[in-house]
């Protein structure tokens, strides 16, 4: 058959089980047999309309424009009498016009199959221009379809779905769409530093085919969406009760809600009944409900208190407040039944649709019916006689290039789409949404659109007015809150029989945990669960960050290594020890005793003193016996015997009088300090060498146990072995072990006799096994880096940046000195047999001082020496050196 059974076959298999939708078809296919009407054709102000089809020539051209609503709803009703509304204003302003449009109103219901007959209906029976419409954004597809075949725009107002039909050139949306609001939507999130969301949506194609968009926006701010509950679309109250028990169970508590008008009001008024409209929860919800927020029941609107959401802005105008008023005056009018009237933002694009699609009719100009020929050919037939519009190309264009200032703004058409000036950012309170920013593409998040030439990108918090949260909050929710039915939080901790200073229910592990969750500025109940696996078994590290991984366990306390593939994951709070790997090995002897060991304590710095200490004595010598007479002679050996005689006298301290100088005496006595000192550096470290038997790691380098083929032990069940395996060791070569004391037994047989040449632990279990075995073992290292222990979270967990900043404050203050001196203390028999503590060994504390007495030394010295040169002799002269001087 024709295209039109085509479109039919397409979409048969999904509506062959409604059986209304069968009678649809029978009642249209048979009526006029059967005496049934086909349709009821209902055009409100249709007559309105073509009174006002006169100009001043009286040569008018009627346009035929086909509107497909759902009159039972609020969209239908408001925006059926806005675009009357906007036929009559328009015409009034343009009534030199030549053309007129003529709006053919059906009523679609919420029936797919009676969207698509109530469009074939109208090109039937009407040269169709121009179609507004579906309402819907479910029904949009298969209008598109027709509206292609018969080369016809097909404008719609309200079906805001990410245009799956930007390829179809003959679909306008003269409406945002929906994508171009998740960007905003995400500012919110990011602005507010949200780790975790959850996304709550239909189970229709308006509903579903926005989710692609929010996890794409949320992935660029590095937000994770933790849990997807997708609503069915035939869900009953008590579905919708239990999917809300079961997202009230889980600890995030930023919801994203993506819904229409009938699925958000029925959701939300569950939402409070569960408890979940309370302190401590975020509700972001998309512009399906905020455009329609006005016209919500006042009881949904009571259970969506604290409730912030988005909507394209529409700018405050005079002529859209004056419109308003004459709408509600006319609506009240014309539907008496109703109490109230409230303006949406459907009914003002609506609005402008018309004027769009009249300004480009006029400028397309005379459309008779001659512009409007069926299309027949030899090999496809048209059983209902739609034919092809030949002015439908025209129009199109000129609907894309009409520009003009409406009631909802600038009226610009860009990619077939409406784009928003802005998104507007309401908060729900108390009857309505009140302002409280904006977003725009370009500066992000504002409090106002007042830009300058200064304004930057923001996704701040500050520049959001004051909102109240849901319960009447004013304080910012955290992401996260308790399950509302009281349960603790399970934290798993590994099962240990050794190390048990660091965990095993108790520990080191486990009070710094306990301090850094009392520091927090609120109270988390939690339980700590130990680990073990099906088998009774204890489990290895990896086995029990499994258990956070797959939601069994809400958090991991123990000596947990952070580490690049783990962080894959799960997350990890601020680690609270000092990272790396170490290697313990034996002590072995240092001998380098022998007949010349009264040398060793001489060194660089010693000597540098001695010379001192010479320069020193050669000038008091020449203080106390000034220099050699020129004209008296002395013997050559004369100062250095001196030198030597003055030295030998001044070191015993003997009580006779060595100097007579003050400058001497002055010199003699810094000097005594530094011989002093000198004297007493050498005997100590000649005493410690002597005394002490000298001890050194007997292997410094890992690399050398690699070579050597050596055995090395590793604690069993850490990371370690993957760490060894990634830097060469045979796995052969290995040997885990469990306690201190088999540590010690491995360590003391050796490689050659079963046991290892070195262990490669972490820096806390190294301080627990050397305060047990003080003397017999060294650390070296630190061999590799990691990151030191923290306590493990789920990814993308609100938790983690609380804690990491209650470990920060633990581990910055004395609490946590107390609990390593608690629980790394030596043993009592370390305590008892430490080796004495001797005074530094090293000269080097004397060079300063030495120094300062050979400078003062040069310079007395010199001075002598100078003031003795030009000194006139006190001899008497001859009679030659008088007439000679």
């Amino acid at each position: 058959m024709g295209w039109t059974v085509g479109v039919l076959d397409k979409w048969a298999g999904l509506y062959t089980k409604l059986h209304d939708g069968l009678d649809y078809i029978q009642n249209y296919m048979f009526g006029s047999v059967l005496g049934v009407p086909k349709f009821s054709k209902l055009q409100p102000n249709t007559q309105t309309s073509l009174q006002l089809a006169k100009s001043q020539d009286g040569i008018l051209t009627l346009i035929d424009v086909g509107v497909i609503l759902d009159l039972d709803t609020w969209v239908g009703k408001v925006s059926n009498s806005c675009m009357f509304m906007a036929i009559s204003d328009f015409y009034d302003i343009h009534a030199d016009y030549k053309t007129r449009l003529v709006l053919r109103t059906r009523d679609s219901k919420s029936e797919v199959v009676g969207v698509v007959f109530a469009a074939m209906d109208l090109l039937q029976n009407y040269e169709m221009q121009m179609i507004i419409g579906p309402q819907k954004s479910a029904q949009t597809e298969f209008i598109v379809d027709i509206g292609e075949k018969a080369q016809i725009p097909v404008v719609s107002f309200s079906a805001t779905i990410p245009s799956l039909y930007s390829r179809i050139p003959y679909f306008i949306q003269t409406t945002p769409d929906d994508h171009t609001q998740v960007i905003a939507i995400a500012s919110i999130v990011q602005a507010y530093r949200w780790r975790k969301v959850i996304l709550i949506h239909e189970d229709t194609d308006y509903g579903n085919r926005l989710v692609p968009h929010l996890i794409d926006a949320f992935q660029d701010i590095n937000t994770n969406i933790a849990y997807r509950s997708i609503i069915s679309a035939f869900a009953t109250d008590e579905q919708i009760f239990e999917e809300l028990q079961k997202l009230a169970m889980m600890q995030t508590s930023i919801f994203i809600v993506h819904m229409s008008e009938s699925f958000g009001g029925q959701f939300f008024l569950k939402a409070k009944q569960v408890g979940m409209m309370s302190e401590g929860y975020a509700w972001i919800v998309t512009n399906g409900l905020m455009n329609v927020l006005e016209s919500l029941e006042p009881t949904v609107i009571n259970s969506m208190q604290g409730v912030v959401g988005v909507k394209p802005y529409i700018p405050n105008s005079q002529k859209l407040s004056n419109f308003i008023t004459r709408w509600k005056r006319k609506f009240l009018e014309d539907n008496p039944e109703n109490e109230k009237a409230e303006m949406i933002d459907f009914g003002l694009w609506a609005y402008d649709t018309v004027w769009a699609l009249a300004m480009a009719a006029e400028r397309v100009g005379n459309l008779t019916s001659s512009s409007y020929k069926l299309k027949t050919d030899g090999n496809a037939t048209d059983p209902f006689g739609i034919g092809v519009s030949q002015a439908g190309p025209k129009l199109l264009e000129e609907i894309l290039k009409t520009e003009f200032e409406g009631l909802s703004g600038k009226f610009q058409l860009v990619n077939r789409q409406l784009e928003p000036l802005a998104f507007q950012i309401l908060n729900v309170i108390g009857e309505g949404g009140r302002e409280i920013g904006f977003w725009t593409s370009q500066y992000g998040i504002s409090r106002d659109l007042n830009f300058s030439s200064e304004s930057i990108y923001s996704t701040s918090a500050d520049q959001f007015r004051g909102i109240v949260w849901p319960g009447e909050s004013t304080t910012v929710p955290k992401g996260w809150v308790i399950p509302i039915n009281g349960k603790k939080l399970k934290i798993g901790v590994p099962v240990q029989d050794e190390f048990s200073e660091l965990v095993n229910v108790s520990g080191y592990c486990i009070d710094v945990f306990k301090s850094a969750m009392a520091s927090l500025p609120y109270s988390i109940p939690y339980e700590f669960v130990p680990f073990q696996r099906d088998d009774g078994q204890s489990g290895s590290y990896n086995d029990l960050i499994d258990q956070v991984y797959l939601q069994k366990f809400d958090a991991v306390v123990g000596d947990i290594t952070i580490t690049a593939n783990r962080s894959l994951y799960v997350d990890f709070a601020f680690p609270y020890t000092d990272g790396g790997l170490w290697m313990i090995v034996p002590l072995k002897k240092h001998d380098e005793s022998g007949r010349w060991i009264f040398l060793h304590p001489l060194s660089k710095d010693f000597g540098i003193c001695m010379a001192a200490f010479i320069v020193t004595a050669f000038c008091v010598w020449f203080l106390e016996q000034g220099p050699p007479d020129v004209n008296r002679g002395a013997l050559p050996y004369d100062p250095l015997r001196k030198i030597v005689y003055l030295t030998s006298e001044i070191i015993p301290l003997t009580y006779r009088k060595m100097a007579s100088s003050i400058l001497s005496k002055l010199m003699v006595i810094t000097w005594l300090f530094l011989i002093i000192g000198l004297t007493l550096n050498y005997v100590v470290t000649l005493t410690s060498m002597l005394a002490l038997e000298q001890l050194e790691p007997s292997i410094t380098d890992f690399n050398d146990l690699i070579k050597n083929g050596d055995f090395v032990g590793y604690r069993k069940g850490t990371f370690v072995i993957d760490l060894l395996k990634r830097v060469s060791f045979d796995e052969s070569k290995l040997k885990p072990y469990n306690s201190p004391e088999e540590c010690h037994e491995l360590l003391s047989k050796g490689s050659q006799n079963g046991g290892v040449t070195a262990v490669f632990e972490e820096m806390p279990y190294v301080d627990i096994f050397l305060a047990k075995y003080c003397f017999k073992y060294a650390k070296v290292g630190p061999t590799h880096k990691t990151d030191g222990f923290g306590f493990v979270f789920p990814r993308g967990s609100p938790l983690v940046s609380d804690i990491s900043k209650a470990v920060l404050e633990v581990t910055e203050g004395n609490k946590l000195m107390d609990l390593e001196r608690a629980w790394f203390t030596p043993t009592t028999t370390c305590e008892d047999h430490r080796w004495p503590i001797f005074a530094s060994t090293d000269p080097s504390s004397f060079i300063q001082l030495s120094i300062c007495i050979l400078i003062l030394s040069l310079l007395i010295t010199s001075s002598m020496f100078t003031n003795h040169l030009y000194k006139k002799p006190s001899y008497p002269m001859s009679t030659e050196e008088k007439k000679n001087s």
